[in-house]
């Protein structure tokens, strides 16, 4: 199961607990109406800090993957150009050879 998945449960489970909690509790209406509500309100701002710091961890990775993969990518470039270039040289040698007749057998 996905993290992110455990930590909604959790706090959906939380947050019906608490409701059922307040429900059942022996207080008036007016007062349990409050209570809700305030309960309400808490999880949805503790909801929406969690969704902030997801958000954020997701954010943070991706920049890290991205850097990772640019920095990969400067490497293979960097890696091709000196193997481009050695077998320009190697060509180079090769026609120098053949022009001279080194190494040409008749």
């Amino acid at each position: 199961m996905k993290t992110g998945n455990v930590l909604l449960a959790v706090v959906a489970g939380a947050a019906i607990g608490a409701a059922f909690g307040i429900l059942f509790a022996p207080n008036k209406g007016s007062k349990t109406r409050k209570k809700i509500a305030r309960k309400s309100e808490k999880f949805t701002d503790e909801l929406g800090d969690k969704y902030e710091d997801f958000v954020d961890s997701i954010t943070e990775k991706y920049e890290d993957l991205k850097e990772k993969a640019t920095h990969m990518a400067e490497k293979a470039k960097r890696k091709t150009e000196e193997i481009t270039e050695k077998a320009k040289q190697e060509a180079e040698k090769m026609a120098k050879k053949t022009k001279y007749g080194e190494g040409v057998e008749a």
